[in-house]
C-alpha cells in the first residue's frame, strides 16, 4: 500500500553554480523542496519527487537518469520554451507540463523595441564613429509607418506587437492558423510566411523550436526579405541556419541582425558574427530583467497552490505539438 505523504516533494533541477530559486521559501510549511545539481542527486531525487521543476536544461542528463518507475505527476519549466525537455519518455507519459509563459513577455518586447531603434537610428555606426572620433552626419529612419513581421504570434509575440503598434508601426504575424488579433494588424498562417517577408522592414523570430521551424530561416528565406530589412531572433537559435545568415549579411541580402540566441551557445569566440559591424549580439538574455528569477519562483508557487486546491494548472503545454 502506498503511504500518503504529509507534504508533496518538489525537486528542482538546477545548474551546479546556480543559487536556490527565490520565492520558494513561501512553501516551507506546504512542501518539501530539494535541489539536484549533479547526476547522483538528480537520480536519487527523481525517485522521491512528486513535482519536478527544471531551471537547468541538461536534457541529456535528465533523460539519461529518467527512472522507469516514479510518481512525478507534474513537470514545470522555468522558461517559455520547453522543446529541449521533450524527450520521448516524457512526451509519452501522463505527466502534466507547464512553462513560465508570461514572465518574460515584457522584457523580450522591450528588447525587440531596443533592437529596432538600434537599426532605425543607426546606433551601431554612431558607436563606431565615436570610437574613431569621426563626425559623420546621416539621415535615419522613422519607426512610424514601418512594418514588423513577428514569426510566432503567441503570448510573447502579442506583447511585442502591442508595444510596436503604440509607436505607429504596422505589425504582421504568423501562427499555426490565421486569426484576428487586436494586437496585430494581421495574423496569417505559417505557410504564408514567404508572402509576408517582402513587406517587412524588421523580421522578428519568436517561434518555438519544432521540426517545422528548425532551419526555417535559410538561404531561400533570406532571399525573400528586403535588402534593407533586419532580422531579430529572440526565439530559438536553430530556427536560423547560421552559415546562411552570415552569407546573407556579407552579401547584402539583408541589412542587419540582432541575435540573442544561437545554434551553438555560447557563440564560439572565433565566429564571424562577432566582428560584423551590422550585427548586435547578446547572451541569451533578452527576457532576463532585474528580479526575473524571483518572478519565476512566485509564478510556480501560485500554480502549486492552485494544484493543491484542486484547481487546474495554468500554462499547460501541449507536449505532442511541442515535440513535433
Amino acid at each position: 500500500m502506498k503511504v500518503q505523504k504529509e507534504k508533496p516533494e518538489i525537486l528542482l533541477l538546477t545548474a551546479a553554480d546556480e543559487s536556490d530559486l527565490p520565492g520558494l521559501e513561501a512553501l516551507a510549511d506546504e512542501a518539501i523542496v530539494t535541489y539536484a545539481r549533479d547526476e547522483e542527486s538528480l537520480r536519487e531525487g527523481l525517485l522521491q519527487a512528486d513535482i519536478l521543476v527544471v531551471t537547468d536544461f541538461r536534457t541529456e542528463l535528465l533523460r539519461k537518469v529518467w527512472p522507469s518507475r516514479h510518481h512525478i505527476s507534474w513537470l514545470h519549466a522555468t522558461s517559455a520554451g520547453v522543446d529541449a525537455l521533450m524527450f520521448p519518455e516524457l512526451v509519452a507519459s501522463d505527466i502534466q507540463v507547464t512553462n513560465a509563459r508570461g514572465v518574460f513577455n515584457r522584457g523580450i518586447a522591450e528588447y525587440v523595441l531596443g533592437a529596432i531603434l538600434l537599426f532605425a537610428k543607426d546606433t551601431l555606426n554612431n558607436i563606431r564613429y565615436q570610437r574613431e572620433h569621426q563626425w559623420m552626419h546621416r539621415e535615419t529612419r522613422l519607426m512610424r509607418g514601418s512594418v514588423a513581421l513577428i514569426v510566432g504570434a503567441g503570448s510573447i509575440g502579442c506583447e511585442v506587437a502591442s508595444l510596436l503598434r503604440c509607436l505607429g508601426m504596422r505589425v504582421l504575424g504568423t501562427d499555426l492558423v490565421a486569426r484576428e488579433d487586436e494586437n496585430f494588424d494581421e495574423v496569417r498562417a505559417n505557410d504564408e510566411l514567404g508572402d509576408l517577408l517582402p513587406e517587412a522592414d524588421y523580421v522578428i523570430i519568436n517561434a518555438p523550436l519544432t521540426s517545422q521551424t528548425r532551419g526555417l530561416f535559410c538561404r531561400d528565406t533570406f532571399s525573400h526579405m528586403k535588402s534593407t530589412a533586419c532580422l531579430i531572433n529572440v526565439g530559438r537559435g536553430p530556427v536560423v541556419c547560421t552559415d546562411d545568415l552570415v552569407d546573407a549579411l556579407k552579401n547584402g541580402v539583408i541589412a542587419g541582425a540582432a541575435l540573442d540566441v544561437f545554434e551553438t551557445e555560447p557563440l564560439p569566440k572565433e565566429h564571424p558574427l562577432w566582428d560584423m559591424s551590422q550585427v548586435m549580439i547578446s547572451a541569451h538574455m533578452s527576457g532576463d530583467f532585474v528580479g526575473w528569477r524571483r518572478a519565476l519562483g512566485v509564478q510556480f508557487v501560485e500554480n502549486f497552490r492552485r494544484r493543491q486546491a484542486g484547481q487546474s494548472l495554468f500554462n499547460l503545454v501541449n507536449k505532442a505539438i511541442t515535440a513535433s
